[in-house]
């Protein structure tokens, strides 16, 4: 299940408050700055400084104003700028952002923006898949800033990893949550404005945190939401293993879901040579309460991929928890489940 905190919201609405009327080219102010070129062979952008551009547009569902006015007043503290796509506030359908061309034209309006820094979806929902296939990787790489935003925007990141060479960021996104601390939009600031790695430790208070192998690994972090790579195995953006460790999460999803799409992904070869997995949050459906004797979550997971003989680390406060974490997607990452850490390399440069 795709899911976020925030349903569809007020179709084209102007959004008071933050500024400016929100559509293309409707800039919020703040210090100017600026950027020299990213070059050679190391395609992370170059880490945000007070006055960068930020964009956000909507490839999935509908957010609401006042999430994204919060969103906006974030970017803003930190001294950045902020356009909104114009069709971030469309409905089509009570569950898209508007048709899927125009949500096409405001995503490929972002990924291809010849100032921005960075690209912070709106919200997850449900749409991005619709249209991936006509995303403009070719800009994004023309013009390169790190793509933002969890959920259904896993597919987005999966593009970004077959498609180019450059990393991105799985985070909150624009709508955002009441629920998100303190320690989650410094945990995003410092993912954007800085060069330090992300380090990451295993929660004993999260529902996954009984899933562990022992062991350590290195290698790119590549995945997202568990229902999107499920997804993926019959498009051209299943990623690619090898050497690589496998981020999974996922929200409000039955057992059984759970193991049948594990049960795909491993006969779909999702796994084979993977250097090590990372178990994020795993929300439980209410619905389908554990009874004595059952299995929980964590054992699902663990006897779905507990046998694969690599390292696996859950209990990591990425995805849809209460109170998330930020991590890159696509740069080098050390695992180590005996100690319960993560460590993964900035998704920007100096």
């Amino acid at each position: 299940m795709i899911r976020d905190e925030h349903p569809r919201g007020p179709s084209r609405r102007t959004l008071i408050g933050a500024g400016a009327a929100l559509g293309v080219g409707a800039a919020v102010a703040a210090p100017a700055a600026g950027h020299a070129e990213t070059s050679g062979k190391d395609r992370r952008p170059k880490k945000l400084v007070p006055g960068d551009l930020v964009v956000m547009a909507s490839p999935g569902g509908t957010p609401t104003p006042a999430a994204i006015e919060r969103g906006i007043a974030l970017l803003q503290s930190w001294g950045l700028r902020v356009e909104v796509g114009e069709h971030a506030f469309d409905e089509l359908g009570g569950y898209l952002a508007g048709t899927d061309d125009d949500r096409l034209a405001d995503l490929n309006w972002a990924l291809g923006h010849p100032e921005a820094k960075a690209f912070l979806a709106c919200r997850g929902g449900y749409g991005t898949t619709r249209i991936i296939d006509r995303a403009d990787f070719d800009a994004l790489e023309d013009h390169p800033k790190v793509v933002i935003g969890y959920s259904d925007i896993t597919t987005l990141h999966l593009g970004i990893a077959a498609q180019t060479r450059l990393p991105s960021l799985h985070s909150p996104m624009g709508a955002w949550s009441t629920n998100n601390t303190p320690a989650t939009a410094e945990a995003l600031r410092a993912a954007l404005m800085t060069s330090a790695p992300v380090a990451l430790q295993r929660d004993p208070l999260q529902s996954t945190a009984n899933v562990f192998v022992g062991g350590k690994a290195s290698g790119k972090l590549i995945g997202g939401n568990l229902s999107l790579l499920d997804a993926e195995p019959e498009n051209r953006n299943f990623p690619y293993a090898e050497d690589k460790i496998i981020l999974i999460e996922e929200v409000e999803e039955a057992r059984y879901r759970v193991d049948n799409m594990l049960t795909r992904l491993l006969r779909a070869g999702a796994f084979d040579d993977a250097a090590g997995i990372v178990i994020g949050h795993f929300t439980p459906r209410e619905d389908d309460p554990v009874e004595a004797g059952e299995w929980t979550l964590s054992d699902v997971i663990m006897d779905r991929l507990g046998g694969l003989g690599i390292p696996i680390l859950g209990g990591v406060k990425i995805g849809h928890d209460p109170d998330p974490r930020v991590v890159p997607l696509g740069t080098h990452a050390e695992l180590d489940a005996d100690a319960g850490t993560l460590v993964v390399e900035a998704v920007v440069k100096d």
